[in-house]
């Protein structure tokens, strides 16, 4: 059993405090979502952590029903250009490996982190798994996994919208599953 009380404290030692959890049955995994990557990322193919180096669409639904249960971490960030984000993003997900570093080593076996953005720990990837420079750091977003990121935020009440325009902030999504 999941010691919320625990891991929330743990959570809040890494001020990560914009949080929900949510019965991992509950996590919409959806196949429109891996043509997004296929038919619109940039990324696809190209890297380690992406499509089409990743688990099929109905073995990516089977991952998450393998856990009871997931901590759904917000961040909203605003920024300039699209590409701003990156460096946001590789420091937030390397902290968030700490914390999940933390929950493995205190005995949650199963936890492991689903990033906010397509890996991005290496200036450049070496495309394939094979060759990844930090095969124990690299992990993957909840899109590549087919999560539905709207509908799953949307349920429980986060808020995600489509951004017409960087002036607006963005809202940014980590998943990670305990067990």
């Amino acid at each position: 059993m999941v010691d919320r009380k625990n891991l929330e404290e743990k959570f809040s030692e890494y001020n990560f405090t914009d949080f929900k959890w949510i019965d991992s049955k509950k996590i919409v995994t959806s196949n429109w979502v891996r043509m997004k990557c296929m038919f619109g990322c940039k990324e696809y193919g190209k890297t380690a952590a992406c499509p089409p180096n990743l688990p099929s669409v109905s073995e990516c639904a089977q991952f998450f029903q393998e856990y009871n249960e997931a901590v759904i971490f917000h961040f909203e960030k605003r920024v300039d250009k699209p590409e701003d984000r990156f460096a946001w993003t590789r420091k937030l997900d390397l902290k968030l490996l700490e914390l999940e570093r933390e929950i493995f080593l205190s005995g949650y076996v199963k936890a492991f982190l689903l990033f906010l953005d397509s890996c991005n720990i290496c200036d450049e990837c070496a495309g394939v798994k094979e060759k990844c420079k930090h095969p124990k750091l690299s992990r993957t977003s909840p899109e590549a996994m087919c999560v539905d990121v709207f509908a799953t935020a949307r349920q429980i009440g986060y808020p995600i919208d489509v951004l017409s325009d960087y002036k607006q902030p963005m809202n940014r999504y980590a998943f990670l599953m305990i067990e």
